[in-house]
């Protein structure tokens, strides 16, 4: 008898055959999501097929590492199912690069591990039947080869999620987990009684008549039949749950799995996931900002608990998880994506997509909605020009009724341009207001502006707080403009979207006109006063000794101050369509600038595609973080003597980021190499000192670095 487990007491065996055939059928399920069963269930039923290897089986007993992974590819691979070939090949160590036919054998490429000798592992055929594969539903979107290349990132994740799972399952000799999350109909009726009275206001000159218009449009066009969608919603207009009523009446209407939430700010996602629970109950809605990842080996470790498939109907995360997960070539970060096949996509603050990887970006959104029964919807007050880099076959409708008009109605405040100013300048004016937002683009600025405000009623918000520190501050700062007290905040732009402040003014350097306009969206929310009062003040900075800004925000400032030149109202939507078609005119072959989509393409040729490259390549924010575990409450202690002791979960391991800062490179080299860091676990560190950790400035780095943008 061959064995591919044996738990960790001794005690229990799991047969080769158990575990293909569980691999396979998980498999099965997940890809039938997409019409794909049988492919999931023949590369699952193949993928450990090299176990049945003698060495593999000396292995078990503390024998030497061998490679079982290449010989289910290898059958595969002379049947020409390169598809299943590539998914079994990297089932462990990622999806390879496809190489070249001049590969030697072993090299780290498809191609090379296909010229690999093999241990004997024969036996697997009085067991194991290779299956058929039915040819894929697959519609080409372009030249076909970014469209195969996507098919074989969903069945590679479902081949590596179904393997966690059975493993999981055998290992802890309980069978597979089962959510209990409530399905999208009783979380359609959990919203319908949530919105009820405020959708029986039907005075359309009321803020609250305006919002129930705008729901009502959104649950009538959640009706229409899947594709990409619009939703332009001003400031104030009720984005968040009119989105959520579009998803869940047109999941319920198409029966689809879950609602995936995008969003650019780490720093946010809790407030829009708080609404989420408040509206449809805790255990229906994952917040997946990933302050900690690692990459799962072929054994299974206390580790691999920590990371995510997307089980719940909601799940709420950012741009760079999204994006980079669907790019990535690991197996630990792949795992989730067959669960995004039939969901409802919600790209909030759609401005904020990135720039540099736009195109390949949108071609995903667009392969997962033509081919993967998805759903997207592209969310913001200030729509981006992006539906000319859709392909042809998409069209893209809009849900919120009457645009203009709600733009102007829900207009609270009045660009004012202030021009050039020096720090004095700025201070002098910020020291006269009562209630006042100042954003600047530089964390430095914001340091040396707050430590020369510092008092009562002057708070600091910086992404060098973890976020349950954070969130205090915010409360702070909420009960202070609800009580009319003195209340001046200065920041970094992490504020600019999805935080529900209420300033009288705003003061707001020069950014990209979508920076500015969310800014603005923090002056007279609510409406209380006359727009004329409330003004958000747009100003440049006077060049300071120190203070740099980095390459990414000098094109759109450029351009802003073009737009600002030309148009007196920066927020209108004629000069919103015009920023957004210079910035995009200017980046020209800078919106894909690692060719993501070209390299993709010249794939189909030969079925040798780049996925270890691009996976490399594919990195939204260019500088490498490390994650600084701050323990300066009760709660964070208890964490971290569990994660020291090996105790080590899914749960644990995201509520240890309520308590994480992340530092780019050189301020980590600068913290470590001082001896004031200490490593808890692989990429996560603790801070020695508490004291480095303070209440009004958060994390004392190394500054120097002030130029940085912090997301």
């Amino acid at each position: 008898m061959h064995f591919a487990h044996i738990s960790e007491d001794k005690k229990r065996e799991q047969t080769i055959r158990e575990h293909l055939e569980g691999t396979g059928k998980l498999a099965q399920k997940f890809a039938k999501e997409f019409g794909c069963g049988d492919w999931g269930y023949g590369i699952g039923l193949l993928h450990d097929i090299g176990k049945y290897s003698e060495k593999f089986q000396k292995r078990l007993k503390g024998g030497p590492i061998t490679d079982h992974a290449s010989a289910g590819a290898k059958e595969l691979f002379h049947q020409k199912n390169y598809p299943g070939a590539y998914c079994i090949a990297g089932h462990h160590s990622g999806l390879l690069d496809g190489g070249g036919l001049a590969d030697s054998g072993g090299e780290a490429t498809l191609m090379g591990r296909m010229k690999k000798d093999l241990e004997d592992y024969n036996p697997w055929k009085e067991e194991v039947k290779i299956p058929a594969f039915s040819p894929p539903p697959l519609r080409q979107l372009g030249k076909g080869g970014f469209s195969l290349s996507f098919f074989i990132r969903m069945l590679f994740s479902c081949l590596v999620d179904a393997d966690y799972l059975d493993t999981e399952a055998f290992m802890s000799g309980k069978e597979e987990r089962m959510g209990n999350a409530d399905s999208i109909d009783v979380l359609y009726a959990s919203l319908k009684k949530y919105v009820g009275k405020w959708m029986e206001t039907v005075d359309e000159s009321t803020v609250n008549g305006r919002r129930s218009m705008i729901l009502k449009s959104c649950f009538e066009k959640g009706r229409e039949d899947k594709g990409v969608f619009q939703l332009t919603v001003p400031t104030g207009g009720g984005k968040t749950l009119s989105s959520l009523a579009f998803a869940l009446e047109h999941g319920k209407r198409h029966q689809m799995r879950r609602i995936i939430y995008v969003i650019p700010y780490t720093s946010i996602i809790e407030q829009n996931a708080q609404v989420f629970r408040e509206v449809l109950g805790e255990k229906n809605v994952l917040e997946d900002h990933s302050n900690y990842h690692c990459d799962s080996p072929e054994e299974l470790r206390l580790s691999q608990l920590a990371s995510e498939n997307w089980e719940r109907p909601v799940v709420v995360t950012t741009n760079v998880q999204f994006f980079e997960s669907l790019f990535s070539n690991k197996s630990s970060k792949c795992r989730k994506l067959h669960n995004i096949a039939n969901s409802i996509l919600i790209f909030d603050e759609a401005q904020m997509l990135p720039v540099n990887f736009l195109k390949p970006c949108i071609q995903s959104i667009s392969e997962l909605v033509y081919n993967y029964r998805c759903t997207a919807v592209i969310c913001t007050a200030t729509q981006p020009s992006i539906k000319k880099f859709f392909p042809k076959e998409i069209k893209i409708k809009e849900i919120c009724p009457d645009t203009r008009g709600q733009y102007e109605f829900f207009k609270r405040t009045e660009f004012k341009n202030k021009g050039e100013m020096s720090e004095e300048e700025l201070i002098h004016e910020l020291r006269e207001e009562k209630q006042v937002l100042c954003i600047l683009n530089s964390r430095r600025q914001v340091q040396r502006v707050y430590d020369r405000l510092k008092g009562e009623s002057t708070f600091h918000l910086s992404t060098l707080m973890y976020p349950e520190h954070r969130k205090r501050i915010l409360d702070k700062i909420r009960r202070c403009l609800a009580e009319d007290k003195p209340c001046c905040v200065i920041a970094t732009s992490l504020v600019e979207a999805g935080v529900d402040l209420d300033f009288a003014k705003v003061y707001r350097e020069l950014a990209g006109i979508d920076s500015v306009i969310q800014a603005a969206g923090r002056c007279n929310r609510e409406g209380k006063r006359k727009k004329e009062t409330s003004p958000t003040n747009v100003f440049t900075l006077e060049k300071s000794e120190g203070i740099h800004l980095p390459s990414a925000l000098k094109q759109p400032i450029a351009i802003a101050s073009q737009i600002r030149e030309k148009y007196e109202d920066i927020g209108s939507l004629e000069a919103v369509e015009e920023y957004f078609r210079r910035l995009f005119d200017v980046k020209g072959e800078s919106l894909d600038t690692k060719n993501i989509i070209g390299q993709m393409e010249a794939g189909v040729k030969d079925f040798l595609f780049p996925f270890a490259t691009v996976s490399k390549e594919f990195s939204i924010i260019e500088d490498n973080t490390t994650t600084i575990f701050i323990n300066k409450e009760e709660r964070a202690d208890f964490i971290e003597k569990h994660i020291r002791s090996g105790k080590i979960s899914r749960q644990l391991m995201r509520e240890a980021g309520h308590y994480c800062v992340n530092i780019y490179d050189k301020d980590f080299e600068a913290l470590n190499g001082s001896g004031r860091l200490e490593e808890i676990v692989p990429n996560l560190y603790s801070l020695r000192n508490k004291e480095e950790y303070t209440e009004d400035m958060g994390l004392s780095v190394n500054v120097s670095r002030g130029e940085a943008v912090f997301f």
